[in-house]
């Protein structure tokens, strides 16, 4: 497991890690609207490429030559681990130099320039991000104080079956949140929750606990 820097003395206040696999043509589209923000923080996009066999590779390749804060890992192919998605996560946060770790994904990309400027709020240690896909304009945010408050979003969000995302009908009610922005002193615990399986009556009481702690949190 390698990582490539091209400015090693750049220092952002702010890291992307996302995960990629077989996403090249998702690439070329959206990474350039997360490298190119005009906002007012400085930051980084780190991409962990895990064992792509499409122009994955390529793609990330030309990106590099056109954005100085693009930086590129990879897993290799056999790595045991209970979940290879915790642990390609693992591998770009550890290479992150940001204080802030946003754990996104490469289909939800920023849709305003203000996008990123919120992701930062010293009086929270896990920040949650809402877009708008009808009225890119729309940006909302959700901050929570301590992680454990937003663990069951993160459950709910992130499990296995990849369908946690998946709607547009009142999202921040549901937690269908973009991208989620953790204190990089807590962002391993955060990650502890992503990839887990929930199914059945778990899931269900995990809904409409979601449901309940968005209703009544003040953001």
């Amino acid at each position: 497991m390698t990582t490539e820097n091209t400015t090693k003395d750049f220092i952002p206040q702010l890291s992307f890690v996302m995960v990629v696999h077989n996403q090249g043509e998702m690439l070329e589209h959206n990474l350039p609207l997360f490298l190119s923000q005009p906002c007012q923080m400085t930051y980084e996009v780190i991409v962990v490429d895990d064992t792509s066999t499409d122009n994955t590779s390529d793609v990330l390749k030309q990106l590099k030559k056109e954005y100085p804060n693009l930086y590129t890992t990879f897993m290799p192919v056999s790595v045991p681990n209970p979940s290879r998605l915790r642990l390609a996560m693992t591998v770009g946060i550890k290479a992150a130099k940001g204080e802030w770790i946003v754990l996104a994904d490469i289909q939800r990309p920023p849709t305003s320039p203000e996008w990123i400027d919120g992701l930062v709020d010293n009086n929270a240690e896990t920040i949650m991000v809402y877009c708008s896909r009808k009225h890119p304009e729309i940006v909302r945010y959700q901050t929570w104080e301590k992680l454990e408050e937003a663990i069951p979003l993160l459950r709910k969000a992130e499990r296995r079956s990849a369908r946690g995302h998946h709607g547009k009908w009142q999202k921040t009610r549901r937690g269908l949140y973009d991208a989620v922005s953790v204190r990089k002193d807590r962002v391993f615990d955060a990650i502890r929750y992503y990839d887990q399986i929930v199914r059945g009556r778990k899931l269900a009481g995990l809904r409409l606990h979601v449901i309940w702690k968005t209703l009544t949190h003040q953001s």
